[in-house]
């Protein structure tokens, strides 16, 4: 069985089993997918730790993609190793980051994972902490009550895939015929998007995943995500 779900931002009470009393009958071989915004490592605090064991004593096996609310910093500490053909990071044994621009054989069905998103609640700003009046800006908008993120602290520049992940995910896709059975991502096409918000203002990943996708049916998820099939 493969199961999906959006954002779970570090709170994974969904996954008890009074809310999901179908792992009951699940195995490890059975996969539930975070479709970004995972939020499982954020700090490395001793909290984060306990909930990432709960989750791999699951039943099942926990698969996410990235979002925007991510801390890139930590994620990128993991090793990359290859799992159902395609990379991935074990944060646990059977919790896994699925990496950009891949593609998974996942029960008998390929899934091809395009993960992150811009930031929409940077409407003020993004304030570096490494400049010199940091703490000063920081309290002004604070009190201002304007909506800003910090860099490297609640927002990464790696929200949005680089050259080189779009390079794989093309490289994948042309080696595959340009074929998957699913497309887990965490933001919509362009298209998609901007039929749900006529002002949404495209950027490169929506862009990519609407080129990239043409002619594919494209069905808008919980909390922003998107599922993808071929026709």
């Amino acid at each position: 069985m493969i199961y999906a779900t959006g954002d779970t931002h570090g709170s994974f009470q969904r996954f008890g089993s009074k809310c999901f009393p179908e792992q009951k009958k699940l195995g490890q071989e059975d996969c539930v997918i975070i479709c970004g915004d995972f939020g499982g490592i954020c700090a490395g605090t001793s909290e984060e730790n306990y909930w990432l064991n709960w989750l791999e004593e699951k039943p099942f096996t926990t698969l996410f993609v990235s979002g925007n609310h991510e801390n890139f910093d930590l994620l990128a500490e993991y090793p990359v190793e290859e799992w159902h053909g395609g990379q991935v990071q074990h944060v646990r044994p059977h919790v896994l980051h699925l990496m950009r621009g891949q593609l998974y054989d996942i029960g008998g069905h390929t899934f091809f994972t395009m993960g992150g998103a811009s930031s929409h609640d940077i409407q003020d700003g993004i304030l570096d902490p490494m400049e010199l009046d940091f703490a000063r800006q920081y309290w002004l908008m604070r009190r201002r009550r304007q909506v800003f993120r910090v860099k490297g602290v609640s927002w990464w520049p790696e929200e949005l895939p680089s050259d080189a992940e779009y390079a794989t995910a093309i490289e994948a896709l042309d080696r595959a015929g340009w074929k998957a059975d699913y497309v887990i991502n965490h933001c919509a096409p362009t298209s998609v998007m901007q039929k749900l918000n006529s002002e949404y203002q495209a950027d490169p990943l929506t862009d990519f995943l609407r080129w990239s996708i043409k002619g594919w049916i494209s069905i808008a998820g919980c909390s922003g995500t998107t599922t993808t099939t071929r026709k």
